[in-house]
This record gives C-alpha cells, structure tokens and sequence, in this order.
C-alpha cells in the first residue's frame, strides 16, 4: 500500500482521541437530565460520528423539537465541562502526523464535531497546523453523507483514488463507500471490528499508529 495515496482523511472522535467513553458519559447524563431512558453504552457509542444533533433523533426519535433541543443543550454543557489536551490524543498519534504531513502526505479531518467544538480539540491538542483543512457537521451534510469528503477532496485537488479515509465507526465507512474512496478502519473507537468488517475497508487496525507501517 506504500505510495497509493496522497490525502489522509481522518475522524477525530474515537479515531485520533480517546474520547468515546466521555461522549458516551454525555450522552447518558443529558437523557437523565431530561428524564429519557438512559441509553445502554453500546447504543450511545452508535450514534457517535453523527452531527449531535442526529445523534439524539436516531437515541430519542419520539422526542418533539424542544426536547430535541434541551437533549443537545444538556449534553454540549456535559462535554466542553471537562478540559482536553495533547495527552488524550491516543498514545503516538501526535507524532504519526507529524511524521505523515512531513512525509508529503496532505492531512485533514472529517467530523460529527460542531465547528466550535472541534476547534477549541484542535487547539487544545496543538494539532490545528498539521492539517490542511476541516470539516465539521455544523457547515456540511452529516455522515455518513459524503459531501464533507468530497468538499475536503476538492479543496485539497486531490484524486479520489489518492484518498484515504480513516474512522472508527460504521458511519466513517458509509460515508467513505459513498464518497467512492478507500477506507481503513481502527477498532479503538465507537465500534468493534466485526461491525467495521461489514464494510469491507482495505484493514481494520487496532490502533491508528498502526498506519505509519502500511502506506
């Protein structure tokens, strides 16, 4: 696989930071908040890669819009309540990008995240100068709807079969076979590996370093 490709698109959630498990926590505690089931793990962890606001139609699909908005509200103050930094990146992933982008690679990330909040990771994490460009669910279609890869891929002048994408969950991967792109998937996120396998990526790794001894 070494020389295929030329743009690295990535997940941020689950795929470059350890944090499903605090979504999950937020998810849970705004359904408490707002007196709905609290959702089991695994089916919080499924929406995860969805815009938020997705997230809790497809986790509370009989809850009116108001509620809708109060589940969303509830859960955004859960999240940014707790400070972030390099050390929640997944161990090495700061320097496989490092080492990617100075190996010519073009790097960028495509995420559920709002604009806001994947700002305020990027700079907490010190990794907004390694990548090229984002996309956020809050200014594009929501995965697993393709047209952030495909905004990212126009802005970069790349070739669809020079990109890769790279995710943790289900939706990375629709979104990438929608997208017509490669796909690998890392299994230290929102889904296990038999979920990931379904949609035949070229590897499902462990974890994401993993890539610096494939391309």
């Amino acid at each position: 696989m070494k020389n295929r490709f030329d743009l690295i698109i990535f997940d941020w959630d689950g795929t470059l930071i350890n944090s499903i498990d605090w979504i999950t926590d937020c998810l849970q505690s705004a359904a408490a908040q707002c007196d709905y089931p609290v959702p089991e793990p695994q089916a919080a962890k499924d929406v995860i890669g969805l815009s938020i606001k997705r997230a809790m139609q497809a986790l509370f699909p009989e809850a009116d819009a108001k509620t809708q908005e109060q589940l969303v509200a509830c859960y955004s103050r859960k999240y940014i309540s707790r400070e972030i930094s390099r050390a929640d990146l997944f161990p090495g992933v700061y320097q496989m990008l490092v080492q990617l982008k100075e190996a010519g690679y073009q790097l960028a990330v495509a995420t559920g995240k709002t604009r806001d909040g994947l700002q305020r990771a990027l700079q907490a994490t010190e990794t907004e100068d390694l990548f090229c460009t984002t996309r956020c669910a809050d200014e594009t279609a929501s995965k697993p709807d393709p047209r952030m890869l495909l905004e990212i891929i126009e802005h970069t002048n790349a070739a669809n079969e020079r990109t890769l994408m790279v995710g943790d969950s289900t939706h990375d991967l629709q979104m990438a076979l929608n997208a017509n792109i490669s796909a690998i998937a890392v299994s230290c996120g929102a889904h296990p590996e038999e979920f990931l396998q379904q949609y035949n990526p070229l590897l499902c790794l462990q974890q994401p370093t993993e890539l610096l001894n494939i391309i």
